[in-house]
Order: C-alpha cells, then sequence, then structure tokens
C-alpha cells in the first residue's frame, strides 16, 4: 500500500460515503417530511449539507477500516496462528450482533418493535452478501474478516447513533448505511490495491498496514 494507493481509497471512500449518504437522506427526508434540517421547502441545502455530512462518514469509515487492519496486524503477530484469530472474530462478530439487538431492545420505547431484530439480521445478511463476493473474488479465508469488519466495524463507527439519548430509527439507518456502504467498498478494494492473492487475506492486510 504506497502513498498513491492510499490517496485513491481516501478520497473515492469520502466520495462513496458523500453519495450513498445524501442519496439515502433525500429518500428517507421525501417519505418523512420531519426528517431534514428545513423540511422539504429546503431540499436542496438538506442535500448538500447531506453530502458533506457523507463527505465525514467517510473519512470517519477509513479511520475504523485502518484501525482494523492495524488490529489485524498485531493479533496475528500475538496469536501466530491465522485459525485463532479467525475463530476470535467469529465469535466476536455474533456477540456483536445479538449485543446490538439487546441495546436496541432495551431503547425499544424511544424506537420502534421491529428494528431491534431486522437491524441486526438485515447487517448479518449483507455483510454475508459482500463477504461471499469477497471470497469469489480472492479466497475462502476471506469470509471471516470480512463479516468481521463490516459487522463490529461498523457497529462501533455508529455507536452514537445506537445508543444516544435522541437516537431514532431515521438516524440509525442515516449513519448505518453509509458506514456500510464505505466499509464494504473499501473492503473489496483492498486486495485490487495490495494486489496479492495470498492464501490468508490476513498478510494482505499485513502488507497495507
Amino acid at each position: 500500500m504506497n502513498l498513491r494507493k492510499w490517496f485513491f481509497l481516501f478520497w473515492s471512500t469520502m466520495a462513496v460515503g458523500g453519495v450513498v449518504t445524501m442519496i439515502v437522506g433525500s429518500i428517507m427526508q421525501w417519505t418523512d417530511q420531519s426528517f431534514g434540517f428545513l423540511g422539504l421547502q429546503a431540499a436542496g441545502f438538506n442535500a448538500l449539507m447531506m453530502l458533506l455530512v457523507g463527505l465525514l462518514f467517510g473519512a470517519f469509515s477509513q479511520m475504523g477500516f485502518f484501525a482494523y487492519l492495524t488490529l489485524n496486524y498485531i493479533a496475528l503477530s500475538v496469536l501466530r496462528k491465522s485459525y485463532l484469530w479467525n475463530a476470535l472474530q467469529a465469535y466476536t462478530t455474533l456477540f456483536a450482533l445479538g449485543g446490538l439487538g439487546y441495546i436496541l431492545y432495551g431503547n425499544r420505547e424511544l424506537l420502534n418493535n421491529w428494528i431491534f431484530w431486522s437491524l441486526p439480521v438485515a447487517l448479518g445478511l449483507t455483510a454475508w452478501l459482500v463477504a461471499y463476493f469477497k471470497v469469489k473474488q480472492t479466497n475462502n479465508h476471506a469470509f471471516i474478516p470480512t463479516v468481521f469488519l463490516l459487522v463490529v466495524v461498523t457497529i462501533l463507527e455508529s455507536w452514537p447513533t445506537l445508543t444516544g439519548e435522541e437516537s431514532n430509527p431515521s438516524a440509525i439507518v442515516f449513519m448505518v448505511i453509509p458506514m456500510f456502504v464505505c466499509n464494504a467498498y473499501q473492503i473489496m478494494w483492498l486486495h485490487r490495491l495490495v494486489g496479492k492473492r495470498t492464501a490468508d487475506p490476513a498478510i494482505n492486510a499485513k502488507s497495507a498496514v
């Protein structure tokens, strides 16, 4: 991972975050008139603000992505066996999905009676789908790290909107979807930027740190 490749990943991830956030926010604004900064009368201003927020989402997502690569490097250096690290990631992913459902269920009075189960299920299924395509482009060892990144890291990045006092379904969707898409974009580009198809994608991650 040289400076030119990192620069491309940085700006392209911010662009993805901006576009996705603007699309998601615009759809939510047109379906829920209470969503937005000044209502439908200022749709153009709202779209601009959503774009700027999305750029920040993209930058924040990349911070989480490189934090995961650093964690991956340290974990492999300590455990020395990739299967142990993958087992730990698999367990943490399942725990994170269950914990997410538990947290949302505890806030169901502020949210609703469906998001506490629908969000973990949707997050897990979409992460599985992205991991499936990642495996197709690399190898079978890429499945668990991809799911871990898309589930655990996305939850951590979206934590403020999941647990805040003013948390609501619209705010959760507005942040979780762009974060997930940005993380998926980066993990799908990693093997292309590193330019290696080793037996274990963790080696590719170590090369990128």
